[in-house]
């Protein structure tokens, strides 16, 4: 009786049938798209808590967060980017394990039964006698035939395929790519300590007029933020000649001279020729 390689073919078949390409490449496409989905997510994170869009100019800004505390006496005030003192999500997946079982069976069974028997009613029945002078035989014959036939064919086939696949992933908080923690610690350079109501600084508080009879102020204010902002200077209610963070006035005329810019003010003095050669002789007569 011939081997019979069914199950096997059906075994081999069903083996490649399965979609591994779907079952490995599914999960692995998953992590990427949720990869995408994260680093999207802390750029949105970036975009929404740590920049503003500036109204005038429509650039971006880094958000400062301020924070007022006392120090030698005074009220001082801390500037620092939101950027640095919040945790940035930043989520990577560092580990897929893909484990994946197969299991087929296939098993077939044939079974074939052939009975026979046959009935033929065949049959007879003689009887003769026989004798010679004293002698005589009696003789009879009864014969009869009989056959039956059956046949019965039974055959079953069983197949199963089952399979299983568990997946894991692993994920945590990466490190910052390089060119985003070179910017995190420029940001974090530029920690500023100011004063609440800003600062005014002048070149002098003094000043005499030369021969060519013109002096110069510079002035400089940096805002309650820590930002220079020579356009809020002003001396005596007009303003000067703005030259990158500072303000220039031209004075041509002895007197007391006011400078102001937000809540702080500075008086600077200017005398004239004169008076800085009388102050001396005045001393003197004192004496």
């Amino acid at each position: 009786m011939a081997i019979n390689t069914t199950p096997s073919q059906v075994a081999t078949s069903a083996l490649q049938a399965i979609p591994f390409g779907s079952i490995i490449g599914g999960p692995l496409k998953a992590c990427i798209e949720a990869q995408a989905m994260a680093a999207q997510t802390s750029w949105q994170f970036i975009q929404e808590v740590g920049l503003n869009i500036n109204p005038t100019t429509g650039e971006k800004e880094v958000v400062n967060v301020s924070f007022s505390f006392l120090q030698n006496g005074r009220m001082a005030q801390l500037n620092v980017p939101l950027l640095t003192i919040v945790p940035i999500p930043y989520i990577a997946i560092q580990n897929i394990d893909i484990n994946f079982k197969a299991n087929i069976s296939a098993s077939s069974s044939s079974v074939s039964e052939t009975s026979s028997s046959q009935n033929v009613d065949v049959g007879g029945e003689a009887s003769a006698s026989l004798g010679w002078g004293p002698f005589s035989m009696q003789a009879s014959m009864k014969a009869s035939y009989s056959s039956k036939k059956d046949s019965r064919a039974t055959k079953n086939s069983q197949y199963s395929v089952e399979y299983t696949m568990d997946v894991a992933v692993k994920a945590g908080q990466d490190s910052m790519p390089v060119g985003f923690a070179k910017v995190l610690e420029l940001l974090g350079s530029s920690l500023d300590v100011s004063d609440p109501d800003g600062s005014l600084e002048i070149s002098a508080r003094e000043l005499t007029l030369p021969d060519t009879g013109k002096a110069t102020l510079i002035a400089t204010y940096k805002n309650s933020k820590g930002l220079f902002e020579p356009e809020a200077i002003t001396m005596n209610g007009t303003k000067g000649k703005v030259d990158g963070n500072s303000v220039l006035f031209e004075i041509s005329v002895a007197g007391d001279y006011s400078v102001a810019a937000g809540k702080k003010t500075a008086v600077c003095v200017v005398k004239g020729k004169e008076s800085a050669a009388v102050a001396p002789a005045k001393e003197e007569q004192s004496k």
